[in-house]
């Protein structure tokens, strides 16, 4: 689906640029009071059941969607145990990668400390972002928090990419996917070129070049973000909806 992004708006809060953005069917606007600052992105896909698809870690009901091995039929129960723990069946769902919207915009999902900066803990899960780094065309991004942890640093936003890199969890798409163990490429970052691509599953290869060719393979991008309000694009991939518990 190829959907055409305009800026209509730019509002100044604290000498930051805030952008609105609107689009066929997509629309995301700041949320008054919400978090912003600069940090960095990172980029990951280990295959285990998101942590925000605990509910006892999303404090939301329904938390974020998990899927059986298949990578698309979804989990029989969300206290299914992550397939990245021994005898676990529940996996993140092919669904939640990131995929170019054009050619300066994109959407997906990502992990990110769950702490709302205020001390409270695990009330990120399910909100969304608007990342923009500087790149040649100065894209941006808006992704769903659909991870997090105590291996995130603050204002870093791990993108759900596949062939990312597996990260702490080495053995979840092994037991998934069959994968080396490792997985695909580099533990920490993931596959090394755009060819790797080729060696993960049929349902995921494409969604691999997105590293590539929209974030122009560039790693640790430095970013400005905004938290927004989620597009329908995102919530309708997760059923999973910030704010609602």
């Amino acid at each position: 689906m190829k959907i055409e992004v305009f800026v209509v708006v730019a509002l100044t809060v604290f000498l930051a640029t805030i952008p609105s953005f609107s689009a066929d069917d997509i629309i995301a606007e700041p949320i008054e009071g919400g978090l912003t600052g600069t940090g960095y992105a990172t980029r990951m896909w280990d295959c285990c059941k998101p942590a925000c698809a605990w509910r006892s870690v999303a404090y939301i009901d329904p938390p974020v969607r998990s899927c059986e091995a298949d990578g698309s039929t979804t989990s029989s129960s969300i206290f299914d145990t992550s397939g990245c723990e021994d005898g676990g069946t529940s996996f993140i769902c092919n669904d939640q990668h990131s995929w170019v919207v054009n050619s300066t915009f994109a959407l997906g999902f990502a992990g990110t400390p769950l702490d709302d900066g205020n001390g409270v803990d695990n009330k990120l899960c399910c909100s969304c972002f608007l990342l923009q780094y500087t790149g040649s065309q100065h894209k941006q991004f808006i992704v769903q928090i659909i991870n997090g942890g105590s291996d995130y640093s603050e204002h870093q936003f791990d993108l759900v990419i596949p062939g990312g890199g597996v990260g702490a969890f080495p053995n979840g798409c092994t037991r998934q996917w069959g994968a080396p163990v490792g997985g695909w490429g580099e533990q920490y970052g993931g596959v090394t070129s755009e060819a790797g691509c080729d060696d993960l599953p049929e349902a995921l290869q494409e969604y691999c070049h997105f590293r590539f060719q929209f974030l122009e393979d560039v790693s640790n991008l430095n970013i400005t973000f905004t938290q927004v309000k989620c597009p329908t694009q995102l919530t309708d991939i997760t059923g999973c909806f910030w704010g609602e518990d």
